[in-house]
């Protein structure tokens, strides 16, 4: 674990940056990356290239004619193209049909086609033709034939006799019109997956971009936690600095402070923070290009020192974490990383985190590592290879405690191991030392 350990304390300490403003209020440092220059360093028509001929391959390899793409993390995957990315994961009016041996057809929006024109991985861009209940009313099954007609098309005529098509989401009305025209249906998301599993040169680059945005966001954080500051105010910052820097939202509301710590996942509130509260929060942050930062960090209010058992619970979950980086390695497999992982103390073992760990890209990914003792009802089996980005979890929190300490690392799995991607403050953060 030396390396991991030293490697984390190399990054350094930003206590000092914390400055109280003159009426009670904080000061919030300044932003300071250049995000045009780092944008332009990254070759966008390359990734996208790279990341449709990935997709393909898993597409023939499974001898499927093609893929039809709703989800808008699919759909970017694919096509490199946005539109509406929140508001398309509840209204699916917008698709993609990808053909194996053939072209990428964007189903958009009327109004809004130039949002994605000219993309260099799309063929054709055509009206979309949604059919959900906002948009359609009473006139579903009408549009949702037209839709089926108009895809099943596109398979006959690049499938040639393959009606093997591979879906995402597909309300069953829809799919019903689909298999009534000959096509059989298969998940789309086994393929993409392992597509997005292994990340290209480019993807590597787009994902250290967001992270390097992501611990802008949490040093300006840190600088600015004080007593008297809300959760929700706190909370914004992160959104901010992401947006500050071409990053798109926030994939969840994960920050709580003093006794809303334990259990985790309270979404952040209203409530005032108090010096001395253990204060925890995961990222979740889609940052530039789309690509998720996504670490936990926990800091105890000033105003009042870390109290012993603080200090215990972030003891034990910075060894968890540490202690699991320094396992992976490309080749291992998901069983044995839960055999050799670093073992829970019985007593934060009903309120550990649901996984140890999980793969990252777009958003949270596949793979995801369960403990042995979940291994029945959740393990499936796989194994780590280089250029995976995954997350290392620990939570540490008793049921009945007063608090809990999150803690999550970023790593990309390298020839030689892991390596964290994150540089702001993990090792002894709490003030350990």
């Amino acid at each position: 674990m030396s390396r991991i350990l030293d490697m984390a304390r190399s990054v350094g300490n930003p206590d000092a940056a914390r400055r109280m403003a003159a009426e009670g209020g904080v000061t919030i440092p300044p932003l300071g990356l250049d995000i045009k220059a780092r944008i332009a360093e990254i070759d966008e028509t390359r990734m996208r290239h790279d990341r449709l001929a990935r997709l393909r391959a898993e597409l023939k390899k499974r001898d499927y004619a093609g893929a039809l793409l709703s989800d808008p993390m699919n759909i970017r995957y694919a096509t490199g193209t946005r539109n509406m990315a929140v508001w398309t994961m509840h209204a699916p009016g917008r698709y993609a049909f990808v053909a194996t041996e053939g072209p990428v057809v964007l189903f958009e929006f009327g109004s809004s086609k130039h949002v994605s024109a000219g993309s260099p991985t799309v063929d054709e861009t055509r009206d979309a033709t949604p059919w959900f209940y906002f948009l359609c009313g009473p006139r579903v099954a009408e549009k949702a034939l037209v839709w089926a007609e108009e895809v099943a098309s596109l398979v006959e005529r690049y499938g040639g006799k393959n009606r093997r098509l591979a879906v995402d989401r597909c309300e069953p009305w829809g799919a019903q019109r689909l298999v009534e025209r000959g096509i059989k249906l298969f998940d789309v998301q086994e393929p993409i997956e392992q597509a997005r599993m292994i990340k290209t040169p480019e993807e590597l680059k787009a994902l250290q971009l967001s992270m390097d945005v992501c611990d802008i966001a949490v040093d300006r954080m840190r600088a600015t936690l004080a007593p008297g500051i809300t959760e929700n105010q706190l909370w914004s910052i992160l959104h901010e600095t992401n947006i500050a820097h071409d990053g798109e939202w926030i994939e969840c509301r994960l920050l709580a402070s003093g006794e809303r710590t334990n259990p985790w996942f309270q979404e952040s509130s209203n409530r005032t923070i108090e010096a001395g509260d253990i204060v925890g929060f995961d990222t979740d942050m889609v940052g530039p290009f789309g690509y998720l930062a996504d670490i936990s960090r926990s800091y105890v209010c000033p105003g009042a020192k870390p109290k012993p058992e603080q200090k215990k619970l972030y003891e034990l979950a910075q060894e968890q974490v540490l202690f699991n980086i320094e396992r992976l390695k490309p080749g291992l497999s998901f069983r044995e990383f839960s055999e050799c992982c670093w073992p829970v103390p019985e007593a934060f073992v009903p309120n550990r985190y649901m996984m140890m760990i999980h793969g990252v890209g777009f958003v949270d990914e596949y793979p995801s590592v369960a403990y042995v003792a979940d291994w029945q009802d959740w393990g499936f089996d796989g194994r780590f290879e280089e250029n995976m980005v995954v997350c290392v979890e620990s939570y540490m929190g008793e049921v009945g405690g007063k608090e809990g300490v999150k803690l999550e690392q970023q790593v990309l799995i390298t020839a030689n191991g892991a390596v964290p991607m994150s540089r702001s403050a993990f090792t002894d953060a709490i003030g350990l030392e």
